[in-house]
């Protein structure tokens, strides 16, 4: 291998999760996303102006179709240049993280990193930077990256990890600042699941069975998508850690900042789904696909 071919390979980080969580081989990816495709959900009018949205992030047998259909419809508008991703699991406390060089693997090919915006953004938030080389698996991002690729396949990204804490909005709000200030054509995603119930999560506060996978689809969810839906961002955390209704509570508020900053009024569900629609089980995850428009 010569030397550039060495450098290419060092910046690139793989795909951890291809193989296990989602398909590792192109083929396998335009297969399932096929099948996903034959029960889309409408997306918003093309008069609506789209920012960004909310996405899934288990297997893609659990929660593809839903993170699938809310990138497909942003791919449906204008070619964007730069994708802001917010995700990781994290806690208040828990440190920030940025990727600022290389690319990531996809079964479809490498997605670039936006060296620029990510430079500017951690110059002005401490943030621990990880590399092909040195980072923690996660799957909130990563399980994006094929939907992005495949509907957006020139777009660059600017993956990161907030906690849900403030500073997450500001991170947010920034960050599409400065892509702004660049002069990007920028979406904005924010990774998140929802209600984990069940005795794998100790989690059980309705007991379980019918009325328990009830009261997560009726009302814990919904009293976490409907915060996300009016773009509430400081009280979708609250309201993540009262009620345990939202994984990555720190992204989706991130997200709500970005996507504000960049015109958008209002979230619009695409799509809503538990995992026990899928596996029925005492344990069990809800899922919601929504995008931002303005």
């Amino acid at each position: 291998m010569s030397y550039l071919g060495e450098v290419v390979y060092m910046m690139l980080r793989p795909a951890d999760f291809a193989g296990s969580w989602y398909p590792a081989k192109d083929e396998d990816c335009r297969k399932s996303i096929a099948v996903f495709e034959k029960d889309f959900k409408p997306c918003p009018s093309p008069q609506e102006k789209l920012s960004g949205g909310i996405v899934p992030h288990a297997g893609w047998m659990f929660s593809g179709s839903i993170a699938c259909n809310v990138i497909q419809c942003l791919g449906n508008r204008q070619g964007w240049e730069t994708c802001l991703i917010f995700g990781k699991h994290l806690r208040p406390s828990s440190r920030h993280y940025i990727i600022k060089d290389g690319s990531w693997e996809t079964p479809f090919g490498p997605i670039a990193i936006d060296t620029e915006v990510a430079e500017a953004l951690a110059s002005e938030f401490s943030f621990t930077v990880e590399t092909p080389e040195r980072y923690e698996p996660d799957n909130t991002i990563e399980l994006q990256l094929p939907f992005i690729k495949y509907y957006l396949p020139e777009t660059m990204i600017v993956p990161m990890g907030v906690p849900p804490a403030d500073l997450a909005l500001e991170i947010g709000r920034r960050a599409a600042e400065i892509c702004k200030e660049k002069g990007r054509s920028v979406c904005v995603l924010g990774s998140t699941d929802l209600t984990h119930y069940g005795y794998n999560y100790g989690f059980e506060p309705k007991g379980t069975g019918a009325q328990a996978v009830e009261w997560v689809k009726t009302v814990n969810d919904h009293r976490a998508i409907d915060l996300i839906i009016r773009m509430k961002a400081n009280q979708v955390i609250k309201e993540a850690m009262n009620n345990a209704n939202a994984c990555c509570s720190g992204a989706v508020a991130a997200a709500i900042a970005s996507s504000r900053e960049l015109g958008a009024l209002k979230g619009q569900i695409v799509k809503y789904g538990t995992s026990y629609d899928v596996h029925p089980d005492r344990s069990f995850v809800g899922y919601v696909g929504i995008v931002f428009t303005g």
